[in-house]
């Protein structure tokens, strides 16, 4: 591996994922929607695109939307969607 490609590599490992906790709150209704379809499923691009918006609004620009929801992603969002008495 090159010296160059070694700093890529590396740079890209730094670039955080969103966490779900500052999107999900702010994702749409419709979003949300599709994406409670299938939690195993990869998102629609309509989803990220938004998760994009949301990141930059929360001062995380550079931040890595999600493809797809990992298992503490699917956790959250499970407790999201719970009926609360």
């Amino acid at each position: 591996m090159s010296e160059r490609d070694e700093e890529l590599r590396q740079a890209d490992e730094t670039v955080a994922r969103i966490e779900i906790e500052r999107w999900w709150p702010h994702l749409s209704i419709e979003a949300k929607h599709r994406v409670l379809r299938d939690l195993e499923a990869e998102l629609d691009e309509e989803a990220i695109a938004e998760i994009v918006v949301i990141a930059a609004r929360s001062g995380r620009p550079d931040a890595e939307p999600p493809v797809r929801l990992e298992a503490h992603e699917r956790d959250y969002v499970r407790t999201q969607i719970e009926a609360v008495d």
